[in-house]
């Protein structure tokens, strides 16, 4: 009797348990209509969107009976989910449907990293701390507070960082074998881990935008982020399937108004190419940016007049010329037809001119190379080769429907 009392309070106990836990399955079409088959397609899921009435805390996403690696974001801080991101393989003219179980219970499963992002502050003695963000007034000059100056990211092919500071430049780190090693660089290799074969800094920014940054325009050259009155950047997300980075300034001082903007920095699993946004807590008016590739040493540009500029050419990366060699390396951006106003260049960039009246957003791509890596591009005239479809992948991405 006693037994069968304990096995009822048990069972009870558990669909208790169990019945505290939501629950939800949504049915999601993938669609590549293009000619081309598409290899780790960017797929992400607001769930915003989907009307649920509990928090998620973890997802599960099948194709067929394969899981499929996902990965939950909190977008704007505040301890729950917004956006579910999965990364796809879409072979040309094909649609795949996708089971995704979302739930409200937590789960400890893991998936293999293919991203990675850190961001570091120097504490008490010098040492360092792992830190999500940094926030300071504009007038503040914390760049050599925070280590490697900004939130560093990376997938398996690249790295790159943003600069604290008025400049907000995006730096590229380079790689020779495809895998993550920030947390162990620090993007700073010791003179060990370059004999090792460890990727390093590969570029030498000066006064740029270095890969794709966002600036401001004052006709004839590019303006840095300034004056604000505070400045944030934080990781937002760091793998297994994308690393995002943030920086944000208040009240940024521009064309005759003052500007809450955040510019928001995504990077998949097996890219090279950010996804850049630059966000806005008000609608645009006429207000002027630019964004394109720095002009780089020793070396040559392309540009195809609608929206695709790339850069290529061979500079030394750091001020160490003892341990360090030169480094050749590429770039391009390329900036949609919705947002873009003219080419154009200034003496470091070449640039297109941006505008998006009564828009609250701006997307557009840039991305990077190093000839040094034992999986990547060989010459310039490849790279550029590589821009033109890599331009054409952006222009075609697959649709997703979800099943209500």
């Amino acid at each position: 009797m006693k037994k069968h009392l304990l096995l009822s309070l048990i069972l009870c106990m558990g669909i208790s348990i169990h019945a505290q836990n939501a629950e939800k399955i949504i049915q999601v079409t993938i669609n590549n209509d293009w000619k081309e088959s598409k290899v780790d397609e960017p797929i992400v899921i607001d769930l915003n969107e989907l009307g649920l009435d509990f928090t998620v805390k973890s997802a599960i996403v099948w194709n067929g009976n394969q899981e499929i690696p996902s990965q939950l974001d909190d977008m704007n801080g505040d301890a729950r989910a917004d956006e579910l991101a999965l990364l796809v393989d879409m072979p040309a003219k094909s649609s795949k449907d996708l089971r995704i179980v979302l739930s409200s219970a937590k789960s400890d499963k893991q998936y293999p990293a293919r991203t990675y992002a850190q961001m570091m502050a120097y504490g008490h003695n010098n040492k360092l701390a792992y830190i999500s963000g940094f926030s300071a007034p504009g007038t503040e000059n914390v760049y050599s507070f925070v280590y490697h100056h900004g939130p560093a990211f990376e997938s398996e092919l690249v790295g790159y960082r943003i600069y604290f500071n008025e400049k907000q430049t995006v730096d590229p780190y380079s790689k020779v074998h495809k895998r993550l090693e920030i947390k162990e660089t620090r993007f700073y290799p010791t003179k060990d881990q370059l004999a090792a074969g460890y990727g390093d800094d590969a570029l030498k920014v000066y006064n740029s935008g270095g890969v794709g940054a966002l600036k401001g325009w004052d006709g004839k050259e590019t303006m840095h982020i300034k004056p604000v009155l505070n400045r944030t950047e934080r990781v937002i997300a760091s793998g297994p399937v994308r690393a995002i980075v943030e920086v944000e300034v208040l009240a940024w001082e521009y064309q005759g108004k003052e500007l809450n903007m955040i510019n928001r920095y995504t990077l998949y699993g097996g890219h090279r190419d950010i996804q850049v946004d630059a966000l806005f807590d008000r609608p645009l008016d006429k207000e002027t940016f630019a964004a394109g590739v720095q002009i780089l040493k020793e070396g040559d540009h392309m540009t195809d007049h609608d929206g695709l500029l790339g850069s290529w050419g061979t500079d030394w990366p750091v001020n160490d010329t003892v341990y360090h060699k030169k480094e050749t390396t590429g770039m391009g951006t390329f900036i949609p037809k919705a947002i873009r106003v003219k080419e154009t260049e200034d003496t470091s960039n070449y640039l297109y001119t941006i505008q998006a009246p009564g828009k609250q957003g701006i997307r557009y791509y840039t991305t990077f190379t190093s000839m040094k890596e034992s999986f990547g591009y060989k010459g310039m005239k490849e790279w550029f080769a590589y821009l033109k479809d890599w331009k054409k992948v952006l222009e075609h991405p697959c649709k997703v429907t979800i099943k209500k």
